[in-house]
């Protein structure tokens, strides 16, 4: 589908979803607003700043965030800025503030001004542990502080855009990953240690995970932005509908980069969220949107890894982590 040009404000940008997503709004030739918290990171955007409009604002400021929104007059909104997703971020009133808090203020204030599209950045930890893939109406069971943010914030969506009869969307990530992840994370971490010819640290081989690279998932941010005729409030699923093992991964991974070691298994301890069965039903989004993910695990895992070797000036910044043990 080939969309026309848009007037975009992306919350989130200096993370490594909402980065990806700027770029390739900047390559569709999109006017890109990023709306940035005070104190954001800025390594990801640091070769991009020139080419965007870059708006500060605390999301707890209702009217701060008002102006903004009058002044950047955003046609397409993309909601991805969140906090607690990393197993460093604990604090629970911040996860409180910036997840739903930031969420209400930041619809509110669009609404007051009008938009074509409001997409929304939900996560599969609202489901909380599921012995099958869940469609997304099953019932949420958040077994976390910031699995509970996520889907109280993707509440307030639908229940907003029933109400008035808004084009407000939510898309249920899964395990997205790519270029500019956070540098902790696994992929990064299996990479940046097979470039050595090592293998990081690791937890129980059979701990599963829905993976899908970032490129099918800007499109799913495209699609829900720009497809007419959808249900207010209507939520999707995005994952790849396959089931990933750790161990799986990890073959990918020595058979990609040639790394000879054995993985030493239970290395690292399992985290609370960690599970044996964790994929998604990704056929709502298939019917209503005519999504389709492109990259199965190893050619995104191969993508990805090309791209480290293709910007050697990235590689500095993930070197400093490798000593930490990889998280997921």
């Amino acid at each position: 589908m080939v969309l026309p040009m848009k007037r975009v404000l992306i919350t989130g940008a200096s993370g490594f979803v909402g980065n990806n997503l700027a770029r390739a709004l900047l390559a569709r030739g999109d006017e890109v607003h990023l709306l940035l918290r005070p104190g954001h990171k800025s390594w990801r955007i640091e070769d991009i700043v020139d080419r965007v409009r870059v708006h500060l604002a605390d999301f707890s400021d209702r009217e701060s965030l008002a102006k903004l929104v009058r002044d950047a007059r955003p046609e397409w909104i993309f909601h991805l800025a969140a906090y607690g997703a990393y197993s460093s971020q604990t604090d629970i009133l911040t996860i409180m503030h910036t997840n739903i808090l930031g969420t209400i203020n930041l619809l509110d204030a669009c609404a007051e001004k009008g938009f074509e599209a409001f997409v929304n950045t939900g996560s599969s930890s609202e489901y909380g542990f599921k012995a099958q893939a869940p469609s997304e109406d099953e019932r949420l069971e958040p077994n976390s502080p910031y699995a509970v943010s996520k889907a109280s914030a993707t509440l307030y969506c639908r229940y907003t855009a029933r109400k008035n009869n808004l084009p407000v969307t939510t898309l249920r990530l899964y395990s997205v990953y790519g270029p500019y992840e956070e540098p902790t994370r696994l992929m990064p971490t299996l990479i940046m240690h097979g470039l050595r010819g090592t293998l990081p640290p690791l937890v129980d081989p059979d701990v599963a995970r829905d993976f899908i690279y970032v490129d099918d998932v800007n499109e799913a941010y495209l699609l829900a932005a720009g497809s007419k005729g959808q249900e207010p409030g209507a939520i999707y699923n995005v994952g790849s509908g396959v089931q990933t093992t750790i161990r799986e991964a990890v073959e990918v991974a020595r058979r990609v980069m040639k790394i000879g070691v054995a993985p030493n298994w239970g290395s690292m301890e399992n985290r609370i969220w960690d599970t044996r069965t964790w994929v998604s039903d990704n056929r709502l989004i298939k019917e209503k949107l005519g999504w389709r993910p492109r990259y199965d695990f190893e050619s995104g895992f191969r993508k990805m890894a090309e791209w480290f070797l293709q910007n050697p000036n990235i590689l500095e910044k993930y070197n400093a982590h490798l000593t930490p043990p990889a998280r997921d």
